[in-house]
């Protein structure tokens, strides 16, 4: 190889990983914007005089409109270009961050929220798209995929210990407000960044983009959402149930409605023959229980924390920065062994998360020492890493690059529904067993019996990886069927 053609490699080579950190700016910011709300909710009710059915719309409002309109994401940059979807997406992440800071009621506050998970639904499923477009190489893309899901947990920490922190701190404005602010600087760099060295990726505008099949699906998840996430806290009226049968009713249509698109030679929002891809469907599976495990475990231990042990906000802080550390040390072996051993090593990630909640089922209590608690999630931190940067990759390993832009979305928007259902059914367990109890006991009591249902979950996410095979298999035979 020449000297110049050896330049230019090098150059294409850095340019990857270069667009790779860019475009990881979309799922940094989103995940850190569903968990910084966490440790800050006690400084936000007294804020904005909130009722504590409003305060639960900061949270349930952001994961609504995120989850409903990821898929829609996801196939738009396919249609009008990543580059421009994933910059707009960015712009309006971190004007709507910026709103939310400044909002002077609980109704500006979740109208902010709401439109900030739309935003953060358009810019990151082109993260994704970008990974399966730019690394051709089997090994090179499995490694970036890891990288995207380093990032989901990484997030997860520096938002519950931010949120700790921030809601702590007086700083010109509330605390609070600055959990919302601090977006603007990153946006504004990682824009830049994104405006100057993102690859503009061929659009395809061949045909007209499925705004109909937009409208039912969005239709098809608020109706299934909103009523897991508030049912609970109402109560579980009937329209709770009557919404989410609709829910499934809509989405009946919605697969009969893309199929037709697909015989009369239309594009569709959802290519449905992405679904005849085996491997997809059981690690969309299994990233649905883990992310209700992982998500509600987040939940319940803050508050488990913080109210319970009556930690504060900036040392329960803390106890999650163990978690990170473990996890980013975790996560590194995770890339590393992975192509090596394959599915192996999310089982034992997994074997030791259980290891894990078991042992806090036993040792949490209001009388120990709180070394157990950064020793334990330090422990919940390392199983996390090695399986949850990996896990992404095992569910799109089979999917040809033609449908990256829709698996991105189908994939997301799974991650976020699980999300939204691990705080309903898990945090439901949690505080239906802690009632109106207000002693450590009390607290103590509803933690395990959530955690025994975490453990659960993490035992059908083990079988599902084991019916997972560990090479790539042929699925383009399937697809043409």
């Amino acid at each position: 190889m020449k000297q110049t053609d050896l330049s230019i490699y090098n150059k294409k080579k850095i340019s990857k990983w270069l667009e790779l950190c860019i475009v990881l700016f979309a799922p940094l910011l989103s995940v850190i914007d569903v968990f910084i709300i966490n440790m800050a909710i006690p400084s936000i009710k007294k804020g904005v005089h909130a009722t504590d059915a409003g305060i639960q719309l900061v949270i349930a409002g952001y994961l609504l409109g995120y989850a409903a309109f990821l898929i829609t994401g996801g196939r738009a940059g396919d249609h009008f270009g990543r580059k421009k979807v994933f910059i707009y997406g960015m712009l309006f992440f971190t004007i709507t961050s910026c709103l939310a800071g400044m909002s002077q009621t609980i109704f500006q506050l979740n109208a902010t929220r709401i439109l900030q998970g739309i935003s953060a639904a358009f810019m990151v499923p082109q993260t994704i798209a970008y990974i399966q477009t730019i690394f051709k190489g089997k090994k090179e893309r499995a490694k970036a995929i890891g990288y995207f899901g380093i990032t989901l947990g990484i997030a997860g920490v520096i938002g519950q210990f931010l949120g700790g922190y921030l809601s702590d701190l007086d700083f010109v404005v509330a605390g609070w407000r600055l959990i919302f602010f601090i977006n603007l600087p990153i946006g504004i760099v990682a824009i830049w960044l994104s405006n100057k060295y993102l690859e503009q990726v061929p659009s395809n505008t061949s045909n007209r983009f499925d705004y109909s099949g937009v409208m039912i699906l969005t239709d098809c998840l608020i109706f299934l959402i909103y009523p897991l996430i508030q049912g609970r806290e109402a109560g579980w009226p009937a329209w709770s149930f009557i919404m989410i049968i609709i829910s499934f009713l809509i989405f009946s249509y919605f697969i009969k409605h893309q199929q037709g698109k697909l015989k009369q030679q239309k594009e569709p929002l959802i290519n449905v023959q992405l679904f005849k891809i085996k491997d997809f469907n059981i690690g969309l599976l299994a990233v649905l229980f883990y992310f209700m495990m992982h998500t509600s475990f987040l939940l319940i231990a803050s508050v488990y924390f913080q109210n319970g042990l009556h930690a504060s906000a900036f040392d329960c802080g803390l106890y999650f920065v163990a978690m990170g550390l473990s996890f980013i040390v975790s996560s590194i072996l995770s890339i590393r062994y992975v192509a090596r051993y394959g599915k192996v090593v999310l089982q034992f990630g997994v074997v030791i998360i259980i290891v894990t909640f078991v042992s806090q089922i036993f040792l949490f209590s209001g009388a120990f020492n709180s070394a157990w608690i950064y020793l334990l999630m330090a422990l919940f931190g390392f199983g996390g890493g090695l399986v949850l940067p990996s896990l992404l990759n095992m569910a799109l390993k089979s999917v040809p690059t033609v449908f990256a832009g829709a698996a991105a979305g189908v994939y997301s928007t799974f991650q976020q529904t699980a999300s939204a259902l691990g705080i309903c059914i898990i945090g439901g367990v949690f505080y239906f067993v802690l009632g109106s109890g207000t002693a450590t006991l009390y607290y103590q009591k509803a933690f395990d019996y959530a955690t025994t249902f975490n453990i659960v979950l993490l035992f059908i996410v083990g079988f599902l990886l084991y019916l997972l095979p560990d090479k790539k298999v042929q699925v383009d035979m399937a697809i043409n069927d």
